[in-house]
């Protein structure tokens, strides 16, 4: 390896050496370094899966992080948020300030059933890759672990408790596997899901129980809003070649879904019906509690109605538009145009706080494939019978160490700052 490393720096240094040449040789430097430390990775995936620990208990998830990360010789602190952990390591050159993000915890159900494991096991990857050719980068890797995602929390407190006050990166990056067929990563500028809002009306507790199943029916049917003959809470078609994400005409696109199932109860003389929005508009979420006043207006509930809120508005994930193009590029140029598939709609009901990073740092969030269905494999999120092909942590760990190489070592990047 040492031998193809040094082979790799010679070549690159080279006048005239051209770009397709260049990306050639990092192909087959991290493709082989890859293949190299795969099953290990797989091995530690296997390990935080068969022991998964929730939201603010990630203790021996995060032992198991800082022992990999000291063992290659890159910094660690565990001091900012929680179980959080931070890996640095430095290139032998001044250069940019990357920052790779991986999250640590399992479902609130005691099971890895999103994928957070393959998520540790790829950041792993790539600090190893790294760390292992730091002499042919330049600038800084951020590696960011970080515990509570599901609560959507760990991001915020990380970023309140001087997470940037630690590390400065120009950009970050992360990812998230899902339901598409393993051997792809789907990114796109801009928004990656739909605005998620939980809203609450309160009124007075003066309708009957027929009269409260009418209303919410009327705003279910009144706000939601798809195409033609579409189904886009239907999320198992997400993956769709036909309807799915990476079609044009995708049924993921231009729409609100209101969960028909409201959360209905009351207090004393006050009457909650709660639910949540899926919007892909942005435009559209300050005219959502305008539209409810008339509709409550109009079914003669006005003296009814006591206010109306989003009692939870998290932000969604919005990719920076040049960082996503020049990746999309970088990536398809190393390993081929079949790799990067476009993604041309937002999905429904999930979300990341990786957009708290985003707000600070203009950042990219992909999505990696897991699923194989030829092995009966699909990996859907949060659903019963999620599963992983453990594949995918090579995909990930490939790509996304080519990625940032590429980043780190152009040396038009970093002096224009692209």
């Amino acid at each position: 390896m040492k031998i193809q490393l040094l082979l790799f720096l010679l070549l690159i240094t080279l006048s005239g050496y051209s770009q397709n040449k260049k990306e050639a040789l990092t192909r087959e430097l991290v493709s082989a370094e890859t293949d190299r430390i795969y099953e290990k990775l797989v091995k530690i995936r296997r390990d935080i899966y068969a022991n998964p620990e929730l939201a603010g208990n990630e203790k021996r998830t995060q032992e198991i992080i800082k022992k990999y990360l000291l063992d290659l010789g890159i910094e660690v602190k565990t001091d900012t948020y929680g179980h959080s952990i931070i890996g640095i390591l430095n290139g032998e050159k001044k250069g940019k300030k990357i920052a790779w993000r991986a999250e640590m915890d399992a479902l609130p159900n005691g099971q890895h059933g999103c994928g957070h494991d393959v998520h540790m096991a790829i950041g792993l990857g790539i600090a190893e890759i790294l760390a292992k050719n730091k002499e042919s980068i330049n600038g800084t890797v951020y590696f960011i672990f970080q515990p509570e995602e599901e609560t959507f929390v760990g991001a915020k407190k990380m970023i309140e408790q001087g997470l940037f006050s630690i590390i400065n990166p120009d950009e970050i990056y992360s990812l998230h596997v899902t339901a598409l067929p393993v051997g792809q990563i789907m990114v796109k500028p801009n928004e990656m899901f739909a605005y998620q809002k939980r809203i609450r009306i309160k009124l007075k507790n003066e309708l009957s129980k027929e009269e409260v199943k009418g209303l919410t029916r009327k705003m279910y049917s009144s706000l939601s809003r798809s195409q033609l003959n579409s189904k886009p809470w239907e999320i198992q078609h997400m993956s769709d070649p036909k309807i799915g994400l990476m079609n044009p005409n995708t049924i993921f696109k231009d729409y609100m879904i209101v969960d028909d199932k409201f959360n209905i109860y009351s207090e004393k003389d006050e009457l909650f019906l709660e639910t949540y929005l899926y919007e892909t508009n942005q435009s559209n979420l300050q005219k959502i509690i305008p539209k409810i006043e008339q509709l409550i207006g109009e079914e003669r509930y006005k003296d009814k109605l006591l206010s109306i809120s989003f009692i939870q508005e998290n932000p969604t994930v919005v990719n920076d538009e040049k960082l996503t193009k020049s990746a999309i590029k970088t990536l398809n140029g190393i390993y081929g145009s079949n790799l990067v598939v476009p993604d041309y709609g937002q999905a429904p009901y999930f979300n990341d706080d990786f957009a708290y990073f985003q707000q600070k740092v203009p950042g990219v969030y992909f999505f990696l494939g897991g699923s194989n269905i030829e092995k009966g494999i699909v990996a859907m999120n949060h659903a019963p019978n999620f599963n992983v092909d453990e594949e995918s942590i090579k995909i990930g760990v490939r790509s996304f160490s080519s990625l940032i190489m590429e980043r780190l070592n152009d040396k038009k990047l970093y002096q224009k700052g692209k």
